[in-house]
């Protein structure tokens, strides 16, 4: 693939206009003013029919779970097509971030990591109880792994605890940058297992559980201050004694609970990969403001895209654009042939299109002066937004030991 289909321009032209009217005249209220973006998202969702689609693979894919069988090579062929299911997942990813890459964030918190962990390890029930309202953006999902004292080594690190009471769990600690915190109505929260042995914290099994917003002792804390994505809702999670029955445990079995150290492992490959299309959104939408700006502005009575250290700043912004550019079709290409990144393969995508992202971002700022430090001007903004490119979902130097381990292990 090196190039997007008609279809696939199409839904990109739509989605353009979509949010030309719905979500551009709103950036200032949920990036400055506090209002959170979820009713942007739900209109998104029933604009397009997304809610619709998303009822429908739920409808599959429950009839799979109850049946205890797997997606059939003809499902797969027709998911795929050109590109299938990543490709219209990716384009929006790739347009909303051209104007406000926190409204991916949330979303993709939301639907992709909350919701896809229940849809991946739940059980029927728990599917139809929590996955379906957060497929369709009905309710709000978080994804609670990180904790104040642990950061990158999230999973090591981990201190909040489940104890087994009879047939209930309690689970205390704590978990901070946790994006729509402030506001999830479903939580997907790890916890190690307190099981009385002498174990070591770090070996302890991860176990994954599906919390409800209201749950007495869970304390959803005020949205944090931020340097950027001020539109997508951070905060933190205080557990004190929540108790909650197995029917709450992702699997309803601690054997398949203890294997939460994977299914982080899992969301971490999908959510680098999101952030590589992000990535490529804020790098066109910089590099388009930046080649009109050298048109338009004048010094000593010439465009500065005449003068070459300008011209310098362009190119290596088309470089870097086409660069992330292969790398999402190269994702794209390998969903569409039923394959799945390697976690090494996703670290990689991540890193590239991170800094890139940020680099290019700081590189509009410059070229456009002053102008490019204030908000109206735009890239002010993005180059805030993009800098947690490197720093969500595994740091740069997460990646790198990613990378490196998997190439000395061949």
């Amino acid at each position: 693939m090196f190039e997007w289909s008609e279809e696939q321009l199409m839904v990109r032209d739509a989605m353009r206009r979509f949010i030309e009217a719905e979500v551009v005249p709103h950036i200032d209220a949920v990036e400055h003013d506090g209002v959170p973006p979820y009713d942007i998202i739900r209109k998104l969702y029933a604009t397009f029919g997304m809610d619709q689609m998303a009822r429908e693979r739920f409808k599959k894919q429950l009839e799979r779970k109850s049946a205890g069988t797997s997606e059939t090579a003809e499902e797969r062929a027709e998911r795929a097509g050109d590109g299938g299911a990543a490709a219209m997942t990716l384009i929006p990813i790739i347009e909303l971030c051209h104007h406000c890459p926190g409204i991916v964030t949330s979303m993709g918190v939301s639907v992709g990591l909350a919701a896809g962990t229940i849809m991946k390890g739940g059980t029927a029930a728990q599917m139809e109880r929590w996955g379906l309202d957060l497929l369709t953006a009905e309710k709000i999902g978080a994804w609670a792994i990180t904790e104040p004292n642990s950061g990158s080594d999230a999973l090591g690190g981990m201190t909040t605890m489940a104890r087994r009471d009879g047939d209930e769990y309690v689970i205390n600690g704590s978990k901070t940058w946790i994006t729509n915190g402030p506001y999830a109505d479903t939580i997907v929260l790890y916890a190690k297992l307190d099981d009385g042995s002498d174990t070591p914290i770090r070996d302890r099994p991860v176990l994954t559980f599906i919390l409800d917003k209201g749950t007495p002792g869970l304390e959803q804390s005020k949205p944090l201050r931020k340097m950027g994505l001020h539109s997508s809702p951070t905060g933190e999670l205080f557990l004190s004694d929540v108790r909650v029955g197995k029917d709450h445990l992702l699997g309803e079995q601690e054997q398949r609970g203890g294997a939460g150290r994977e299914s982080a492992k899992s969301n971490f490959v999908t959510e680098r990969a999101g952030v590589a299309a992000m990535a490529l959104g804020v790098i066109e939408e910089c590099l388009k403001l930046s080649v009109q700006y050298a048109k338009d502005r004048v010094l000593w009575g010439t465009p500065i895209g005449e003068f070459q250290l300008i011209q310098l700043k362009l190119a290596k912004m088309e470089i870097a654009r086409l660069n992330v550019e292969n790398l999402v079709f190269r994702h794209i290409e390998t969903s569409a042939a039923g394959k799945d990144l390697t976690l090494a393969e996703a670290s990689a995508l991540k890193l590239y299109s991170a800094q890139a992202a940020s680099e290019v971002a700081m590189e509009a700022v410059q070229l456009m002066g002053g102008n490019g430090y204030t908000a109206e001007y735009r890239v002010e903004q993005l180059a805030r937004d993009a800098k947690v490119f490197q720093i969500y979902a595994g740091t740069d130097e997460i990646q790198v030991t990613h990378i490196a381990k998997d190439l000395l292990r061949r």
